[in-house]
This record gives structure tokens, C-alpha cells and sequence, in this order.
């Protein structure tokens, strides 16, 4: 019987995957032989021929399988269809430009079976240097936005890596574990997310059935931060994810408010960009307004 089944969405990151299979195999070996392990990689309709170098690994590793888009179908509506295939008992999302530096995984199975009204479970997440990369933190009511909005992350004010187990209100989507029965129970992660934000969706949603959602620091995952993926397509669905989130789950006030603060933020940094002749800079926030 199958205990886990790791879900990694793959798109033209086919260095960074390689690697992150290879860091799962190191520490895994055993548990993928006895098949208790299943690696489910979901291929984005990659141009970068990493489908086929996945493809080539099906003969040198156990319970590995691959599903192959035939577009690119985002993050969310990716991830929902590898869970559909996946045999395991818990699902842990993780992403492709990450690497495995422990057996941490099989702390946090044993972590949730011992508490039931845990339903979300994430992992720490370091940076290329080693330094810990901010991977859980609070709802975007008003006050959090602004404070996101204005750089309060830098300063922990909105997401941190905390040191020991701590509930939080959401993790990073980039080491979430869950179990298979309550990821089915919510219907997944909603696709109207293309990338960014459906993880604080999941785990709000996740909230309102009355469970909750942890960080878990005994588990280390090397995360190299946008690297699947680049700084103004980020923005761009960080803003798009923002407004939806706040479209579903709050009032027709707060979605106003919302989309004010970050029409804002928006212009500022177009006048910065013209101002300092940034051309990245404001065309990224032109292309972020489009809501």
C-alpha cells in the first residue's frame, strides 16, 4: 500500500527537476522500492525535452510515473491531476526547483496521523545559501495586504520560517502535505488559480472546515525561489490571485479596498520605472493592472 504519493508539477525546468528527483531517490530509495513511495511527476507540455529525460528515469527508479499535458495548464489545475492518479494515502506538493536534504517526509505522515485536526501540513523551505526562506504566514485580510503591499515580509511581519511546530494560517504550496481523502473532500485546488495564491486559498478553505494548518520545521527542502518561474508573470498572477481570493471569500468592501491598494502600489512603481528609466519595472506593473 502506498503512504505517499509526491506530486511535482513540471515546465521547462528540466536541470532543476532532474536534480529534485535525484535528492527524492537519495533519500527515499527504500521506501520507492518497496512501494510505500510513488513519485508522480505532471508535465506542463514542457519544450525543454525534460518529459523525456523524466520518461528515460521510469526504467532506473521505482514508482515513478508521468503525465504528460498537452498544455500548459498552470499550477493548480496541474497539481489536481496528479492527485487523481496518485495511490497514496497522504499527497505532498512539491515543487520542481527544490531538492530534498533529509527523510523529514515520513516525520510528517506519522506527525498528522497523530493529530486529526491537522489538515495541512508544510515543511521548511531554504534558500541556495542555506538561510530559511519565509514559508508560512497570515491571511490577506486588509491590514496583512498592506502590510504585504509595503514590504512588511522582509520584516516577518506577514510570513515567517518559524523554529519550532506552529500553527499558521497558510504554507507554501511549494512542501504542503495532505492528506489524499480531505484534498479529494475540497475538490482540490480551485483552477481558477493559474499560479500563486490557490496554496492560501487551499489552506483557507481548509480553515473553514474546521482544521488547521502547521509548519513543520523538522523537514528540510532546498527552494530555489522563482525558479520556475520569473519575476512580472509572478507579479502578474499575484496580483490576479490576490483579487480572486478576495472576489471569493470576502465582501464586494474588501475586494474594493483590495483592488485600491494594489492599483496603488501598481502606479507608484510605474512612475519609479519612468522616473529611474526602469523599463522592466513599469512595464511589469502595466502588465499587473490588467486584472
Amino acid at each position: 500500500m502506498t503512504t505517499l504519493s509526491i506530486i511535482i508539477l513540471s515546465y521547462n525546468t528540466k536541470d532543476l527537476i532532474l536534480h529534485c528527483i535525484e535528492s527524492i531517490v537519495k533519500q527515499y530509495e527504500k521506501e520507492l522500492k518497496n512501494k510505500t513511495l510513488e513519485i508522480v511527476v505532471v508535465d506542463n507540455a514542457s519544450s525543454d525535452a525534460s518529459a523525456s529525460q523524466i520518461s528515460n528515469l521510469k526504467s532506473q527508479i521505482s514508482n515513478l510515473q508521468i503525465i504528460l499535458n498537452k498544455d500548459n495548464v498552470g499550477f493548480a489545475k496541474g497539481c489536481n491531476i496528479g492527485a487523481k492518479v496518485a495511490s497514496g494515502m497522504y499527497i505532498l506538493f512539491l515543487n520542481s526547483d527544490t531538492q530534498v536534504k533529509d527523510r523529514g517526509f515520513l516525520k510528517m505522515i506519522e506527525f498528522l496521523e497523530q493529530n486529526n485536526k491537522i489538515g495541512i501540513l508544510g515543511g521548511k523551505l531554504l534558500n541556495s545559501d542555506g538561510s530559511l526562506q519565509a514559508s508560512g504566514g497570515n491571511f490577506y485580510n486588509l491590514w496583512n495586504l498592506f502590510l504585504v503591499l509595503i514590504g512588511g515580509e522582509r520584516f516577518g511581519l506577514t510570513r515567517k520560517s518559524p523554529k519550532k511546530i506552529e500553527k499558521v494560517d497558510w504554507v507554501s504550496g511549494a512542501c504542503m502535505m495532505i492528506k489524499k481523502e480531505l484534498f479529494e473532500r475540497l475538490s482540490g485546488f480551485d483552477e481558477h488559480f493559474f499560479m500563486y495564491v490557490e496554496d492560501v486559498e487551499l489552506c483557507f478553505r481548509v480553515k473553514k472546515l474546521g482544521l488547521s494548518t502547521y509548519f513543520y520545521p523538522d523537514c528540510e527542502v532546498k527552494h530555489v525561489s522563482l525558479g520556475s518561474s520569473n519575476k512580472t508573470f509572478a507579479i502578474i498572477n499575484i496580483y490576479k490571485g490576490i483579487l480572486y481570493f478576495y472576489s471569493k471569500h470576502k465582501g464586494y468592501f474588501e475586494y474594493s479596498i483590495a483592488r485600491l491598494f494594489l492599483t496603488v502600489k501598481a502606479v507608484i512603481l510605474i512612475f519609479i520605472g519612468i522616473i529611474f528609466s526602469n523599463i522592466d519595472l513599469k512595464d511589469r506593473y502595466k502588465k499587473a493592472l490588467n486584472f
